[in-house]
């Protein structure tokens, strides 16, 4: 059944609620911010926060910091000891971006980089994070995964935002879009790739769940 407001409204309803400093960080985000969409919001939130709590990461990389939203959803279900890395490469974001993290008591578990996302990921060693979030330029979604894989541990898990960018990537009037092809692109190399399993969800804009497998299955 094709998502609504109503069933929305009902789904919002029906899940733990949204914590308060992150109700203020989504009104503001889309009071204050020309692409305030762009904010994970409530349903999505806490779906990321299950999804964290499930794969008991402690080490987390998150590429597209944006306002903090999802980073601080990822941050409530690490232990004391977890930690993440948030990348933003808006540095007009930087102080939007401190106040969230400084709004909730998760906000010491992450460490904030203003950098491009696909540098960042390079400069990083082989294995160095149990879990992986992309949501950044979709026209870079294919290397980003190619570096992010690397950096998984085997076993290790990806979740990638908007794989299904508005329905565009079945509609043929989109495939010139660069951000349309960027998406379509990567789903394509995932789908295809023996290196991992994969699941998408069609909540919001898509996401797509993959674990780096320890061997390689044939296919």
């Amino acid at each position: 059944m094709p998502m609504n407001a109503e069933l929305e409204q009902y789904i919002d309803t029906h899940i733990d609620a949204e914590p308060a400093n992150l109700a203020r960080l989504e009104r503001e985000t889309n009071l204050r911010q020309v692409n305030g969409r762009m904010c994970s919001g409530h349903i999505q939130g806490r779906l990321l926060k299950m999804l964290t709590a499930m794969a008991a990461p402690k080490r987390v990389l998150e590429l597209g910091t944006f306002t903090g939203y999802s980073a601080l959803c990822i941050a409530e279900a690490l232990d004391d000891d977890g930690h993440l890395d948030t990348v933003e490469i808006d540095d007009e974001l930087e102080d939007v971006i401190a106040d969230s993290l400084a709004s909730s008591p998760h906000g010491r578990k992450i460490t904030p980089h203003t950098a491009d996302a696909l540098e960042f990921a390079r400069s990083r060693p082989d294995g160095s994070y149990d879990l992986v979030f992309i949501d950044a330029d979709k026209r870079r979604y294919a290397d980003y995964y190619e570096e992010c894989l690397r950096l998984l541990r085997p076993g290790g898990f990806m979740i990638v935002d908007n794989t299904l960018w508005y329905g565009h990537v079945v509609e043929p009037d989109h495939a010139r879009d660069p951000q349309t092809r960027g998406i379509m692109e990567f789903n394509d190399i995932v789908a295809a790739d023996p290196r991992v399993e994969t699941a998408m969800v069609p909540v919001r804009d898509g996401l797509t769940l993959v674990r780096k497998l320890k061997q390689p299955r044939q296919r």
